[in-house]
């Protein structure tokens, strides 16, 4: 049994951890000349990851946090691909395109707010300049029930894309009208039978759990209707509220979003009733069916975490391409302009729209690996670590060891593992904190990120 009261303390601000360090440390002291230099010169026996970012809506959902450009014109969406183009040819003058593709994810904004021939388009000028997807390249797409169609879905499958994900949030009706994204359960099922219907075997479902309206029995009728479309997989997120950073969030009433305690309650009951329907729970905030590949990487202690979510492709260096996307390589993030004139002013220029990044010391990437393996796995294999970095680590983290002594009723720690129990699972993003060396300089900050509970 939970102690939902108790567990409140531990809603803070902290990191979703998509990168270590977090994109609060990306400054241009990481310069063009230090990325071109890393593009140039990237290990050749890592693949590649490439992520597009289509960032065309045509409105607001209020609850998003992503870079989005509202239009419904079709002039900038058809700009948008020429940019597109131009920053593919740039890329490959210093970066070897002719590398391995494991992995492709195209997010938004809405990808499929482009109709079919321009996604054909596009898809065509990335593969002619990225010639060689691996045979088991994972190619995956965001889409938004709303907007798809035949047309579209036989252009991804003509092209290979084997893995969609369909943003869902909640089927409650006063939570969909609130959060101004009105989508019955029909157009939603609809879009998962038609994507059957054309062969694709891996859909996930994203859900959001925090929103204005929400209580636990208004959610438990959202998971009953989610369980009927037997998603593969299912992101079931935690609402970061950033009203701060996001104008569009300040038209909610925040008395209307559910406590600290109500939200433990639908994260502790969606758990569950995953786990009871056949699913495992991946990471933080992913559930997947047993025969999928994230379930088995989380036996083995093989699963990743990037900014596309939890994978089982590690080991490849993620090219961000587009308005705002961030790469990621073996020792440095990376990323684009968040701004459309400074994106095309770039490549007008004849270089990448580079914006800021940065470069990961030996401390850095000491501290990514044990982040980022909690954050996945649930566990740390210390003695792999202290052979791979060449430390002591009860010596080298004894005072982050202190300071998860406070956790002790949901980590045990041992001389060659820690390992987070069930309940520690809930509140992740406190645990891997510890490890941060970065978190003391917001300590006293509010408005840095959004909070753990």
């Amino acid at each position: 049994m939970i102690d939902f009261d108790a567990y409140v303390k531990y809603s803070r601000p902290g990191p979703r951890y998509t990168s270590y360090p977090t994109a609060l440390e990306f400054s241009d002291k990481f310069d063009y000349k230090a990325y071109i230099n890393e593009l140039e010169n990237r290990d050749k026996s890592r693949p590649l990851s490439l992520y597009l970012h289509l960032p065309f809506c045509r409105s607001a959902c209020y609850f998003c946090g992503c870079n989005v450009i509202y239009t419904s014109k079709e002039d900038k969406k058809e700009r948008y691909i020429e940019y597109l183009a131009k920053e593919l040819e740039l890329l490959s003058r210093h970066l070897d395109t002719n590398a391995p593709v494991l992995q492709m994810h195209f997010g938004g904004g809405t990808p499929t707010f482009y109709n079919a021939e321009q996604l054909d388009k596009i898809i065509r000028l990335i593969k002619a300049k990225f010639p060689n997807f691996m045979s088991e390249a994972e190619i995956s797409c965001e889409i938004d029930p709303r907007f798809l169609t035949d047309e579209q879905l036989d252009v991804l499958v003509s092209h290979g894309f084997n893995r969609i994900s369909y943003g869902v949030q909640d089927f409650d009706e006063k939570v969909q009208k609130e959060i101004h994204r009105i989508q019955p359960y029909e157009i939603t099922k609809n879009a998962v039978d038609m994507a059957r219907a054309k062969g694709i075997n891996s859909i996930n479902m994203d859900l959001i759990y925090g929103l204005p309206y929400q209580t636990l029995e208004s959610f438990k009728t959202t998971l009953d209707k989610a369980l009927t479309l037997s998603p593969d997989r299912l992101a079931v997120f935690n609402y970061a509220h950033v009203p701060w950073i996001k104008k569009s969030m300040r038209k909610f009433d925040e008395a209307t979003l559910p406590s600290p305690k109500t939200k433990l309650e639908i994260l502790k009951y969606t758990a569950e009733f995953f786990i009871k329907n056949g699913y495992k729970m991946i990471g933080m905030d992913h559930f997947a069916k047993p025969n999928d590949e994230l379930f088995g990487a989380l036996a083995n202690g093989t699963l990743h975490r990037n900014f596309q979510g939890y994978t089982t492709k590690g080991g490849a260096d993620l090219i961000g391409i587009g308005l705002t996307s961030i790469g990621e390589g073996k020792r440095y993030y990376a990323q684009n302009y968040k701004d459309m004139d400074e994106y095309e002013k770039a490549l007008d220029s004849g270089i990448l729209p580079y914006a800021k990044g940065v470069y990961l010391n030996d401390e850095d990437l000491l501290r990514k690996a044990v982040v980022m393996s909690l954050m996945s796995n649930f566990a740390l294999d210390i003695k792999a670590v202290e052979a791979e970095f060449k430390i002591d680590f009860f010596d080298h983290f004894n005072g982050e060891l202190k300071e998860l002594e406070n956790l002790s009723e949901f980590v045990s720690v041992t001389p060659d593992k820690i390992s987070v129990n069930e309940t520690g699972t809930l509140i992740i993003r406190n645990i891997a904190m510890c490890f941060d060396e970065y978190m003391i300089k917001f300590k006293d900050s509010k408005n840095s990120f959004s909070k753990t509970i």
